[in-house]
């Protein structure tokens, strides 16, 4: 393990998130090498009485390491594929990228998020809300074990036979409850998909937008899809009259065959498109094709509420928020349901299995004015959340002072009790904490 303190060369280095909204100044920088190096950081951030934040990638992080020891996972790479048994097991800094391209040799696929270069632990266990999840359920679903290092300084794994109540907890409940080693979950037989992204004009949106929420309702199990308003970036992948350019996109993603005969009426409620980029890929071309470029480390707010429908005042919220001169990156209106919804009875406490839309926004800060930004969401999420559940994904929430909303009432009292359990100290505090239940007081 090497340690790194403020002045020390490469400090800087590896205080720095992809998240770069906030500049964390940790006390120290703990760089594993080993699962037991984690195990020796726990235990001395305990020891020292500093607060630990854990960082991979950084892309989760909404809250500054300020004074802690800040353990860095991000060289814990391994990814390792069972195809017969169809699972994987991944080290703490692996990347959905790693895991697509390793598992893909076998025609198998994990339930990726949206972009190649976020971390699958943190992904995974804040629930996780993949292009496949329509189909296959939370990411967190899929977890089968975890090996982890306690508040107390503990290795241990957790399985469904074996500490259950925090294998529940570990399956959405974010970090709260250890410092994750290495993770086993399901893989699935997914080579090639129907995917892409085709490009409207912006004009277009709150027709499509209105055709897409009636479509959606009819949506097979094995369609994942979005539309947005988005600005394409400069890059050239890009036709060259698009670049820089605001449109509206539908993405979507299909597990089998006939997904263009599935999504043609969506399509054809569009119009014609300016691009088209619908065809059967690899998985791991798909996700890339779906998604668009990875986007560089950056300063960036963004907003998520959850909807059981959408009226008219939604979408009017969506496209003004995403019209040509917004400083918005996109504003998504995006269909859940399908296999999210129906976990089977063992599930974790993953999500809003309910919810039947979201609406995420997403507005990179130019350094150091953030009001242009503030202001486009500020007055979204005010016309939003009249109409909005209440409820949020954690993996897209950037604001700690709403974890709560990313539970049912339920599931948030069920895992308060069981930090009281494995953390009465809280001392897994950074980020979207969940307190510990208070104690039970003595009847006599």
């Amino acid at each position: 393990m090497t340690m790194f303190k403020p002045g020390d060369p490469g400090y800087d280095e590896h205080r720095l998130g992809w998240n770069r909204t906030f500049e964390s100044r940790p006390a120290l920088v703990a760089v594993a090498a080993t699962a037991a190096d984690i195990q020796v950081a726990v235990r001395a951030a305990r020891e020292h009485d500093l607060p630990l934040a854990v960082q991979a990638t950084g892309h989760g992080a909404v809250s500054p390491a300020d004074g802690a020891l800040l353990l860095k996972t991000t060289a814990l790479t391994g990814v390792e594929i069972d195809p017969r048994r169809r699972i994987a097991r991944v080290g703490p800094g692996a990347v959905w990228a790693d895991v697509n391209r390793a598992a893909a040799r076998y025609g198998l696929a994990g339930l990726a998020g949206r972009c190649g270069t976020v971390g699958v632990t943190g992904y995974t266990l804040g629930g996780g809300q993949s292009w496949l999840s329509r189909t296959f359920g939370f990411a967190a679903d899929s977890v089968l074990a975890a090996d982890l290092v306690t508040a107390d300084g503990v290795a241990l794994t957790a399985t469904a036979e074996h500490h259950p109540d925090l294998f529940w907890a570990l399956r959405g409940g974010g970090g709260n409850f250890g410092v994750v080693t290495s993770l086993e979950f399901r893989l699935y037989p997914v080579s090639r998909v129907y995917s892409g992204m085709s490009l409207y004009p912006a004009e277009r949106a709150f027709d499509v937008l209105s055709a897409y929420r009636q479509w959606a309702l009819d949506e097979p199990e094995a369609m994942n899809t979005a539309v947005l308003l988005i600005r394409l970036p400069p890059s050239p992948l890009i036709p060259a009259p698009l670049r820089g350019r605001r449109v509206l996109a539908i993405r979507a993603f299909h597990h089998g065959e006939l997904g263009d005969r599935v999504l043609a009426p969506l399509l054809a409620a569009a119009g014609p498109p300016l691009l088209d980029a619908f065809t059967m890929r690899s998985f791991p071309d798909a996700a890339r094709a779906t998604n668009g470029p990875d986007a560089p480390p950056m300063p960036n707010r963004q907003e998520v509420e959850l909807f059981a429908t959408l009226p008219d005042e939604v979408l009017h919220a969506v496209v003004e928020a995403g019209a040509a001169d917004s400083p918005l990156a996109f504003a998504e209106v995006r269909h859940w349901g399908g296999a999210m919804a129906d976990p089977g009875p063992h599930a974790g406490p993953a999500g809003h299995r309910d919810v039947s839309f979201s609406v995420l926004a997403v507005g990179a800060y130019p350094a150091p004015d953030h009001t242009a930004v503030d202001s486009v969401l500020d007055r979204l999420a005010g016309r939003l959340r009249p109409y909005a559940t209440g409820g949020s994904f954690l993996t897209l929430l950037t604001d700690p002072a709403r974890t709560r909303t990313a539970f049912t009432a339920d599931n948030y009292t069920r895992l308060a009790a069981v930090k009281r359990v494995w953390d009465p100290g809280n001392f897994f505090r950074t980020g979207h904490n969940i307190p510990p239940a208070p104690a039970r007081k003595a009847t006599s």
